[in-house]
């Protein structure tokens, strides 16, 4: 079930184009102007300009505060915004008598049901006297016109009088001064001396050297430029010309991301989780190493440039790995590990903050709740897989209530020593599909629930390589086929799985990075593009990077260090943010310090644009 969140009052609009009515009145049996206009804007989400699809409310009052409305109000749903400006066409009847007039607009996301943001203030609407052609003007200094500059064929205007009537003369030289009377061909060229009409050719018979015309078995295809025919799209720029006359195109207006620390006290930040809440803003669960507690930040803006943060459980060492999902009443729930008891728990926020929580105990005998992971089901509850310590199997636990107070356990695979590293995504069919670690085989494994609550699955091995399928990360790709991302421990990079089918019984295997030991602490999410874009920490370096996918299978990346300074990204969550750039919680272990990235453009690449 997606959620619709209501706007942040956070809409701005700026008239960028006053709208203009022409009043004219030439003569009585003329036509009267009439009452539409053009209307364009510009406008702002949290101040950021917009983009997207968006309706329009307009309603005309006679005052610029309160009053009373004059003429009926005008929706335009479904309005392109693009780098924040539209542009409408507006028409409130013959209102505009003279008296002042104040335009007041309304905005929401295109196709919502919910009440237009009112956006304040009200945009006067200032009348000009309309302009009418004349055939002769008071001004000395202007040209007048009173009969068509034009000319006959076979001749060009050579003057124009005062009144505006041409002088035309015929098209022929006959005054350029030449004294050329004949043209004799040289070499490469064929026909004889021209004294007054003939022809002159060029000659590409023959072989071998032609110091003035090209031979005719001369073969250009490797020099000269194909015809292009390609294009970008609104928004791109073209950076190449291929030979086959395709270009290569690059998003326009890059910029690099933001990067910040936003809990600072003590030593935070450590196994972050992040999602998008009801209003449209990150929240971040993560571990204070300090407290031994399980925490959570909700960002201030889109940007998370700062946060709130809040202790959810504590005392006891809790919260050491933690998954965030926004459950059907809009608030964050929280599955995560309580060390100190062994026990898989659960945190129900009260509000979108998460200012007061419920705690429960979903599963307690043994060691159980690490490497958990939540996404909220097609039944409207949270579904967690997470890994029993003490039997080394791949549990789910199935919530029974929107809080998850209880929850319905169920072990998915019990051979040998499996369940760790587990990642979890509802699949089109409305199912879980989890990927994890086979510690017993060293391999990539993945677990297709075959009903909603999981109580059993299909079980594949994606990845056989040895040592491989650590750290992985899950989602579900634009073809409706999952895209995972893991650690090949073996060969210290960071590979991507495709799944050629809703199970995954099949997949195609890609390296995406391998420069030093890379890809641990992945984590991965679908681009607003439809490509798959990763989080993860350079080992070697001690950096945060992020690779975009090239195509939605993720055959091939473009990967970049993300923040270089100090230790940075050991541990990293990703998502995209409602400006639909992507947004990173991740750990400094050389300050200690819960840090947060917001991507500058969709690739999330600070030195170059998309292409395409």
């Amino acid at each position: 079930m997606v959620m619709r969140p209501r706007l942040a009052p956070a809409f701005a609009v700026s008239n960028v184009l006053r709208a203009i009515l022409i009043l004219l009145s030439v003569a009585a049996e003329a036509a009267a102007a009439g009452t539409a206009f053009t209307y364009q804007g510009q406008l702002r989400e949290g101040g950021h300009t917009a983009r997207g699809a968006y309706d329009l409310q307009f309603i005309l009052y006679d005052a610029p505060a309160a009053g009373l409305p004059v003429g009926p109000a005008v929706i335009r749903e479904d309005v392109p915004v693009s780098g924040g400006l539209f542009v409408v066409s507006l028409d409130f009847g013959a209102v505009f008598g003279g008296s002042a007039r104040y335009l007041e607009v309304g905005v929401r996301p295109a196709a919502s049901t919910d009440s237009f943001t009112i956006l304040s203030p009200r945009q006067e609407i200032t009348p000009v006297p309309g302009a009418i052609f004349s055939a002769a003007t008071g001004d000395p200094s202007a040209q007048r016109r009173t009969v068509p500059p034009a000319c006959p064929a076979g001749q060009y205007i050579r003057s124009l009088a005062p009144d505006g009537a041409p002088a035309c003369v015929a098209d022929l030289d006959t005054i350029s001064g030449g004294t050329v009377t004949s043209i004799t061909a040289g070499a490469g060229l064929t026909g004889g001396t021209i004294t007054t009409t003939g022809t002159i050719a060029a000659s590409f018979a023959g072989t071998g050297s032609a110091p003035t015309a090209a031979r005719s078995d001369h073969d250009h295809d490797a020099i000269y430029q194909t015809p292009v025919t390609g294009a970008c799209a609104p928004g791109f720029g073209i950076r190449q010309f291929n030979p086959d006359g395709s270009v290569l195109c690059d998003e326009t207006g890059v910029s690099g991301p933001s990067l910040g620390a936003v809990d600072s006290v003590g030593n935070v930040g450590q196994l972050p989780s992040i999602a998008i809440g009801s209003d449209r803003l990150g929240v971040v669960s993560y571990f204070d190493a300090t407290g031994n507690d399980l925490k959570v930040a909700h960002c201030n803006d889109t940007a998370c440039t700062s946060a709130t943060a809040r202790t959810l459980d504590g005392p006891g060492t809790v919260g050491q790995v933690s998954s965030i999902a926004i459950g059907t009443d809009g608030y964050p729930l929280i599955s995560y590990w309580d060390a100190s008891n062994g026990d898989l728990k659960v945190a129900h926020c009260g509000d979108v903050t998460c200012a007061t929580t419920t705690l429960s105990t979903l599963d307690s005998p043994g060691n159980v709740g690490l490497d958990t992971s939540l996404r909220i089901g097609a039944d409207g509850f949270g579904l967690i897989s997470y890994w029993d310590l003490t039997n080394n199997d791949l549990k789910v636990a199935h919530c029974a209530n929107t809080a998850c107070t209880s929850a319905a356990v169920s072990t998915i695979d019990g051979t040998g020593l499996v369940g760790q590293y587990t990642s979890l995504a509802i699949g089109p069919d409305g199912r879980g599909l989890i990927s994890y670690w086979s510690n017993s085989a060293g391999s990539l494994k993945v677990a297709h629930c075959l009903d909603l609550l999981c109580t059993s699955a299909d079980v594949h091995t994606v990845d056989p390589a040895a040592i491989t399928g650590q750290y992985t990360s899950i989602a579900i790709g634009a073809d409706g086929l999952a895209l995972i991302t893991y650690f090949a421990n073996s060969a210290g990079d960071l590979r991507a799985a495709h799944c050629l089918d809703p199970a995954c019984a099949t997949a195609t295997l890609a390296v995406l990075d391998s420069v030093g030991v890379v890809g641990r602490s992945s984590s991965l999410a679908i681009g607003t593009d439809g490509l798959g874009l990763i989080s993860y920490y350079d080992n070697s370096a001690g950096d945060l990077k992020v690779a975009h996918c090239l195509d939605p299978a993720c055959s091939s990346a473009t990967t970049v260090a993300l923040d270089t300074v100090g230790d940075v990204g050991s541990t990293t969550a990703l998502t995209v943010g409602a400006d639909g750039l992507g947004l990173i919680g991740y750990y400094d272990a050389t300050n200690g310090h819960l840090k947060v990235a917001h991507c500058g453009n969709v690739p999330c690449n600070p030195f170059v644009g998309r292409r395409r």
